[in-house]
This record gives structure tokens, C-alpha cells and sequence, in this order.
């Protein structure tokens, strides 16, 4: 076996926190973690901490929040504390050469996706969306370019046609783990293998724009998309002025002028698309929670006929 390693950590979301509590787990000794600052959350907006600073401070971990890594001064802890390896995951910083150069070891990425395809800020929603069969967990060394670093370890993970961003992350979260343990006890062997030219895609963060229905979309790209989009920021449209969010669906065969509805009740709103139509079975109204179709009809009255909007629609 092994023996342990001096660690520096970088991750801020559930994501990351999941793997530092694998890498606590395997005994190796984390001597820092690096988190993005404090952020308003919640209804009161108060000021956050991230989950991975949570799950330090418990453990007892010296934690630190600069807003970049650029100057002596914004790097000096971490170098203070001489990590091995600096392990990295969902950080929201980028990293510059100073601090790629600054472990003995080198810094490496735990990555959603099974490059080079979804490199970037959101390969789990990009993965369903596009109606990928699977997805994965890559370990890489980290370069100054975007995902683009040697790979060290991947596994795959099919990705299930009921999968969310939500159900997929919580896979991948405990498969990042698994691999960024497996690699730090193998990292005298892992052998660097650099990504192959072809099948490179970028994975560009959620557009507010992207969570407003375009009804002339085909039905199955929009299921994707509304799985794709839960939990943030939901596929929404408006009718009567209302805002309306779409949290499952299924695809049928028929056919109107898109964001017709064609049928509503206990089974669903039935909504034309480009092509074919969604029968869409949890919805939500501004102020309300996620309904089945039947109970939010009863709230909010839908008749067949009327028409959904394919404008601007703003998700909050």
C-alpha cells in the first residue's frame, strides 16, 4: 500500500466535498483547503459557507478563501503548507502556472465527464442534454489549458434515461471519490496519457436563456433538457403571464402548433413541440412546490387550446 500523502484540496460544491471526504477517508493527511469565499444563499441571502469548507472546518482542517490565486500573497498559504499533490475539483478558480508548479507532485483534476468530450464548467447537464448513453470520472494532471491535461485514470458510468443533473451527480460525486483514492495510491504507476485531438466538446455554463421553453424544439430534446436542468435553473414557460417550470415529461407521438396544449388532466399537460409533443407530469407555479399534473390542475386551471409561450420567460 501506499503511503499516505501530504494533500492540499480545491473544490467548493457537493461535488468536491465528496471527494475530500473519500481522500480523508483513505487516511492521507490534508494540510489545506482552498474554497471559494462565502457566498449569500437561501431566502435571507445570509452569507454561506461552501460545503467542502463545512466539511474541513468539522474535520478540523485549516481552510482558505482567497478570491485569486494571482499574487505571492493570494498563494502564500498553500505554499506555506508544501503539499505532495494539490487535489483539485469543481474549485471555480483558475489556476495559474505558479500554483501548477507548486507541489512536488503536481496538481491534479477530478473531472465529470469522460474527456475530451465535455470539457469546461458544466459537463453533467451537457451530457444528458445531448443524450449521451454514458458519462464518467476522469483523474487528470492539470495544465494551464481548460480540462486539457494528461489523463491519468476514467471510468465510466452509463447514464439512465430517468437520469437528472441531480440523480447523475450524486453517482459521479461517489465515483470521483473512488478514482481521485485510486489515483493518489497509484500515482508512482499511472502512466500520463495525453487526450486524443479528436471528439474534443466543450461543456459552456447554463444560459438563464437556455431555461425558456422554445415549443419549435423537437419533444425529446426538451425532455433532455428539462432532466438536463433539474435542479437548476428548470425549464420554464409562461402562460397567462404566469411562469411555469416543467420538471418531467415524457415524450408522445402527437402532433399541433407548438405550445398548443392538446390535452390536460390526471395523466399530464400535454404540450405540441416541433416535433411530436410532451405529456408533462410535475409542474410548478411561482411561489408553490413541484406538483403532479392533477394536483397542480387543480390549482391552476389549464384548457386545451390555449398556448404556452416560447418567449422570454425568466426561470427565478
Amino acid at each position: 500500500m501506499a503511503a499516505p500523502l501530504r494533500v492540499a484540496f480545491a473544490g467548493t460544491p457537493e461535488f468536491a466535498a465528496c471527494a475530500l471526504d473519500a481522500i480523508l477517508a483513505a487516511s492521507h493527511e490534508v494540510a489545506l483547503v482552498l474554497t471559494q469565499p462565502d457566498r449569500p444563499a437561501g431566502r435571507g441571502m445570509k452569507l454561506t459557507p461552501s460545503p467542502v469548507k463545512q466539511l474541513a472546518l468539522a474535520r478540523g482542517i485549516a481552510v482558505d478563501q482567497p478570491e485569486r490565486l494571482r499574487t505571492d500573497e493570494q498563494r502564500a498559504r498553500l505554499a506555506a503548507c508544501a503539499p505532495d499533490v494539490l487535489v483539485v475539483a469543481a474549485y471555480g478558480l483558475i489556476l495559474p502556472r505558479a500554483v501548477l508548479e507548486l507541489p512536488r507532485r503536481g496538481c491534479i483534476n477530478i473531472h465529470a465527464s469522460l474527456l475530451p468530450r465535455w470539457r469546461g464548467a458544466a459537463p453533467i447537464h451537457r451530457a444528458i442534454e445531448a443524450g449521451d448513453a454514458e458519462t464518467g470520472i476522469t483523474i487528470m494532471q492539470m495544465d494551464e489549458g481548460l480540462d486539457t491535461g494528461a489523463m491519468l485514470l476514467k471510468r465510466s458510468l452509463p447514464i439512465l434515461p430517468t437520469d437528472t443533473t441531480a440523480t447523475l451527480h450524486d453517482r459521479l460525486a461517489v465515483l470521483g471519490g473512488e478514482c481521485i483514492v485510486a489515483a493518489l495510491a497509484g500515482l508512482d504507476e499511472l502512466k500520463p496519457v495525453p487526450q486524443p485531438a479528436e471528439g474534443v466538446s466543450y461543456a459552456a455554463k447554463i444560459g438563464r436563456a437556455e431555461a425558456t421553453v422554445d415549443w419549435r424544439r423537437p419533444a425529446a430534446e426538451l425532455e433532455r433538457a428539462m432532466r438536463a436542468f433539474d435542479p437548476f435553473p428548470g425549464l420554464a414557460s409562461t402562460l397567462r403571464d404566469t411562469v411555469v417550470k416543467f420538471w418531467s415529461a415524457e415524450v408522445i407521438d402527437a402532433a399541433g402548433e407548438p405550445g398548443t396544449v392538446l390535452a390536460a388532466d390526471e395523466a399530464g399537460v400535454v404540450i405540441a413541440c416541433g416535433r411530436g409533443a410532451l405529456r408533462c407530469t410535475v409542474l410548478q407555479r411561482p411561489g408553490s412546490r413541484r406538483l403532479p399534473a392533477g394536483e397542480f390542475l387543480r390549482g391552476f386551471a389549464v384548457s386545451v387550446g390555449e398556448r404556452f409561450a416560447s418567449g422570454e420567460a425568466d426561470p427565478a
